[in-house]
This record gives structure tokens, sequence and C-alpha cells, in this order.
């Protein structure tokens, strides 16, 4: 009989360990990953809302970084005027998010953005390698 009870005993302690650690586990997780919590003010991950003035501005502030940088990148590498080469010109997705809403009026913000800023990279870096007298000498910009 003494035998059965340390047995019992035992398989109770280690049921309890395994309950207590699962318990922990838990509360870790929750601490990592904390619950959604659509009344409370300050949460992080509450939904947002975007009016469409400000989801134009940074489709628009989007847009035009990625087209001055690209631009840049064009003119230097001496390859051809050409907005609509680049994938970014192609998705006009990047910086959009689903809480921004209508994604084809995003798109169409983003590619006007876009190529603004595609021309005036083009044509910093383009006009750098003119001032040069290099193969760029005579160069025929396309505007």
């Amino acid at each position: 009989m003494k035998n059965v009870n340390k047995k019992i005993g035992g398989y109770l302690m280690a049921m309890f360990l395994l309950v207590g650690i699962a318990a922990l586990a838990n509360t870790t997780a929750q601490a990592q990953y904390p619950r959604y919590d659509p009344y409370r003010r300050d949460d992080r991950y509450r939904d947002r809302r975007y009016d469409q003035t400000n989801v134009y501005e940074i489709a628009r502030q989007q847009g035009y970084s990625y087209g001055m940088n690209v631009g840049a990148a064009d003119a230097q590498r001496g390859q051809s005027y050409s907005p609509q080469r680049s994938r970014y010109w192609k998705n006009a997705d990047a910086g959009y998010n689903s809480y921004y809403g209508n994604r084809g009026q995003y798109k169409q913000v983003f590619r006007n953005a876009f190529a603004q800023g595609y021309r005036e990279g083009y044509m910093r870096y383009g006009d750098n390698r003119r001032s040069n007298n290099g193969r760029w000498g005579n160069r025929q910009w396309p505007y």
C-alpha cells in the first residue's frame, strides 16, 4: 500500500508541475502579445481610421520618395528615362495599408507622385553628369 501511495503522490506532483508550467507559459504569451481591446484609448493595436486627405498625402510622399530614388539611380547608371520600367510604378502600392481604404485611388496618387519624383531625381543626377561634358553632354531631356 505504501508503494501505491508513493506512485499516486508522484503522479499528482508531476501533474501539478505540468499544470503550473502551462499556466506560466500562458502568462508569458499574454505579456508578449496583449489582447485587443477596442475600448482602450492607448491600445497600440486598435483599428485606425484615416481620412482620405491623410491617405493621399501618404501615397504622395511614398510615391515621390520612391520615384526620386529610382530616377536618380537610373540616371547614375546611364539608363534611359522611363519611370514605367520600375516595379514600384507597376505595383504602385508601396506603403499601402489595408486601413487606407481604396487601393486603386492610392495607386493613382502614388503613380503621379512617383513620376514627379522620378523626373526630379533623374534631372538632378543627369544634370550632374551632363555638366561634366561626359557622354551626357548633348543629352536631350524627354520633357
